[in-house]
């Protein structure tokens, strides 16, 4: 390690993120020392965007990493996976114990799990935080979730929290948890934000082709939109498409074709779900919503074989407007179930990776910077705060208030896109776990005596107390020998 150095952070990845952070963490007073591994992209950076702030190049790791204070920090902001590994390998041989690598790509928590544990026993700290705000938050403000080994918190805290949004003056970054907490809770944000994007989705195409209404009159519905309870960014920038028009005065979006892509983290989240049993519907469907998007020629072909019978109708102006606010509160209530949903796999990851998740915290670096920031995230924070140990967002007054006000609204949005043909997946998943969660009997007493006679996996009964199981011989020739194997 060299007397000398004198840069604060190094940063790997020059990709329109990496430059952005760069510039944020520049901007803050942090001398940044940046390397990419095209040489021509590294001068490009700093001849043109960082040429007046305090970043230095290195063509070499070992560059960066002599140019660095002690304890070194070194940010990889690099595709995930095999990328990152490849790049701590070739770190680690060239740092002190005690130095720190921070991956702030979309890493999957349990890769996040692997590398800090991994890393410790060489002595090496290891921060996987997630970034969430795209290049304009990047440059003026993200919101920042990290977690990993806790004793390199105090030494990038400065730095992050200088760089991050501000919500009441509070950073939107706090320490998230141990080993791969940060990621995991990137991923559920991020799976939230594919749950988001599909409702406003879903509930344009019902103005749209329900109601025939043109881009700008949906274009004037959400941005009034915005100025109430579904304040939020997905909501803004929905509303800033919608104005946006194409070279022939046509709107832009009836131009973009109709398959959406995605890099993985709403699968993950869904994947997640699975494992730990947690009904994640909305943002599954979400997901699901975009495989059946990416059938473009299929679903051409099959809108020839089954076109939609729906009768075209013209409704009056005050027809029209009860429709759309019936669809405000489909959309507002079924956001709500999304968060919830999404708390709740936090929850039980937390149980299950013996995690300490500060879920107000949590709402907090999502009230600013991100790309689902909205407006009732603070009552998601206030609702932890008065009750820590809350089981649900949806037994939180605020939101039993919220839901209950747009509950026969949202049946009626529900409905209104059945008699249309139109699919709202997110919509109607929301609704229909509502109506599972709010019921204290479900039909999987049948499910459980069906299970019993195919395969003697037993049954609880109402009559004897929980954990004890009983197996019926059906069909009077099984005998009364019960599967070992409850869970099937």
């Amino acid at each position: 390690m060299e007397t000398n150095a004198r840069c604060d952070i190094g940063l790997i990845g020059l990709a329109v993120m990496g430059q952005n952070l760069v510039l944020n963490m520049a901007e803050h007073g942090f001398h940044v020392c940046v390397y990419n591994r095209s040489e021509q992209k590294t001068d490009d950076f700093i001849t043109n965007r960082a040429q007046a702030f305090p970043i230095s190049a290195a063509y070499s790791l070992k560059e960066m990493v002599d140019s660095l204070a002690s304890p070194r920090k070194i940010m990889l902001m690099v595709k995930a996976g095999e990328v990152v590994d490849a790049f701590i390998d070739q770190l680690v041989p060239l740092l002190d114990k005690g130095d720190i690598i921070i991956d702030g790509g979309n890493s999957l928590f349990t890769d996040s799990n692997r590398r800090t544990k991994a890393l410790a026993e060489k002595g090496i700290l290891f921060i996987g935080t997630g970034v969430s705000g795209g290049e304009e938050g990047a440059r003026y403000g993200p919101s920042i979730m990290p977690g990993g080994n806790k004793q390199a918190w105090e030494s990038v805290k400065p730095i992050f929290q200088s760089i991050a949004a501000k919500s009441d003056g509070e950073a939107c970054c706090d320490w998230v948890g141990d080993d791969g907490a940060g990621h995991y809770v990137k991923m559920v944000h991020n799976g939230i934000e594919y749950g988001d994007m599909q409702l406003i989705s879903e509930a344009f195409q019902l103005m749209r082709e329900g109601l025939g209404m043109s881009a700008d009159e949906c274009q004037k519905v959400f941005a009034a939109w915005n100025e109430g309870v579904l304040d939020s960014y997905l909501i803004e920038i929905t509303a800033e498409i919608l104005t946006f028009k194409d070279s022939d005065g046509e709107p832009l979006v009836d131009k973009i074709l109709d398959a959406a892509g995605q890099k993985g983290t709403g699968k993950w989240t869904g994947i997640s779900s699975l494992e730990l049993g947690i009904p994640v519907t909305l943002i599954t469907e979400s997901v699901y919503a975009r495989c059946l998007s990416a059938l473009k020629s299929e679903r051409v072909q099959a809108s020839k074989i089954y076109p939609r019978t729906a009768v075209a109708k013209t409704y009056s102006e005050d027809q029209k407007q009860t429709i759309i606010a019936s669809i405000h509160d489909a959309l507002y209530a079924s956001k709500i179930i999304s968060y919830a949903q999404g708390y709740m796999l936090m929850t039980e990851a937390a149980k299950a990776y013996n995690w300490d998740l500060n879920y107000g915290g949590i709402a907090l670096m999502w009230r600013g910077g991100c790309i689902i920031r909205s407006r009732f995230l603070e009552e998601i924070k206030r609702a932890y705060e008065a009750e820590p140990g809350l089981a649900n967002l949806l037994q939180a007054s605020f939101f039993e208030k919220a839901i209950k006000g747009a509950e026969p609204d949202w049946r009626k949005a529900v409905v209104f896109g059945i008699e249309q043909q139109i699919a709202t997946p997110t919509l109607s998943s929301a609704l229909a776990f509502f109506d599972g969660y709010r019921s204290a009997v479900v039909p999987a007493n049948l499910l459980q005596a069906q299970r019993d006679y195919f395969g003697a996996h037993t049954y609880e009964r109402l009559d004897a107390p929980r954990g004890e199981f009983f197996h019926t011989d059906w069909i009077q020739s099984g005998g009364n020998v019960s599967s070992t194997t409850y869970e099937v």
